[in-house]
């Protein structure tokens, strides 16, 4: 389900009803927990919260004019799902997120190399995702793209 809008609120406001007050959910938990310096952005059709070319001006490595892309979320047509670009390149933050995760939520982790999907929207781990949000500051990912990335 691919949403054609130029900010987040008009990105929820065009989600079916019982999507709506998960994604706001989860939006403002990110927006609560992130650290200082990453940016909300429309990106690719997500809501997304990336390093601003005024803090990175390299921008992301496919595609140097875009800002380095850090947080994803939308609504898919199954499932919502939840991009941590921090996930997949840190694994001592993955390792942290998956002994993590059944003790925030009774359902079984669903997850590809960065994508967290969650089927329920019921039983979306908000805590555990506040606390995911608050574990990579700007410098660290800039740091860590840089290390395994950029190589």
């Amino acid at each position: 389900m691919l949403i054609q809008a130029s900010s987040p609120e008009e990105y929820i406001a065009h989600l079916p009803e019982d999507r709506k007050t998960a994604m706001t959910t989860l939006r403002n938990i990110i927006l609560e927990h992130l650290p200082p310096g990453f940016e909300e952005t429309m990106n690719d059709g997500m809501i997304g919260y990336v390093v601003p070319l005024s803090l990175y001006p390299d921008g992301y490595h496919c595609k140097p004019s875009i800002p380095l892309p850090f947080l994803q979320i939308t609504s898919q047509k199954n499932n919502i799902s939840l991009y941590h670009f921090g996930i997949y390149c840190d694994a001592n933050l993955l390792n942290w997120f998956v002994h993590e995760y059944p003790n925030h939520s009774n359902t079984k982790l669903d997850m590809g190399k960065s994508c967290i999907r969650f089927k329920k929207m019921e039983q979306i781990p908000y805590d555990l995702i506040g606390q995911l949000c608050q574990k990579m500051t700007v410098a660290e990912w800039i740091e860590k793209y840089e290390d395994v990335i950029k190589k």
